[in-house]
């Protein structure tokens, strides 16, 4: 049936109705996915996944993703970011971006970034942020909240048993809840793609 490369290429089609659906599919799906006429070759191409790490069932008998079924990214070295150096091109490890920058999943969103007040703290006009809500915010995180019934993201800072929000930006005025704070998320992370 599936070989190695068949198989992977099977991978890479339910990674994309992932991608697309947010889910895994259910083994119907693989079959139309896999362009198969019948059931228990889907099974088949599962069952093969799953023995490879990339799949596993819960309790009910559902498909999960693992870890492995993320694509990951090779780490190759570091890079000088001041004066040039020798670095050599070294294949240190692979990494799954969703593991890198998200802690838990469940609880875990992402929003696009509008405005310019966190562009010191390196957050710029259409980055992406993820954001951790059940988190209790430390003084420096950066925050998601609701303040005085209108949603902003700055520094969650205490002063003198006050809270205060901030910006990362000198042009925009710490802020002091007038009426009402809630925290929406802590954010644990943010991106932004160059091309």
């Amino acid at each position: 049936m599936a070989d190695r490369v068949d198989l992977m290429s099977l991978l890479d089609n339910i990674r994309n109705f992932f991608k697309q659906n947010d889910r895994l599919p259910s083994i119907g799906e693989v079959a139309d996915i896999c362009n198969y006429s019948s059931r228990n070759s889907a099974v088949y191409v599962v069952n093969r996944l799953i023995e490879q790490g990339f799949l596993k069932k819960d309790m009910k008998g559902k498909l999960i993703s693992t870890p492995e079924f993320h694509q990951r990214v090779r780490l190759l070295g570091s890079v000088s970011a001041g004066f040039p150096s020798p670095e050599e091109e070294v294949l240190r490890k692979t990494v799954s971006l969703e593991e890198f920058l998200v802690n838990k999943v469940t609880t875990t969103y992402m929003l696009m970034v509008k405005g310019d007040s966190m562009i010191n703290a390196g957050i710029c006009p259409g980055d992406y942020v993820l954001v951790e809500r059940g988190r209790d915010p430390a003084s420096g995180n950066i925050v998601v909240a609701n303040v005085d019934n209108e949603w902003t993201m700055k520094y969650f800072i205490k002063k003198n048993g006050l809270v205060c929000l901030e910006a990362a930006n000198p042009e925009y005025e710490d802020i002091y809840p007038s009426d009402s704070l809630y925290i929406a998320g802590v954010v644990v992370s943010s991106c932004r793609k160059y091309i």
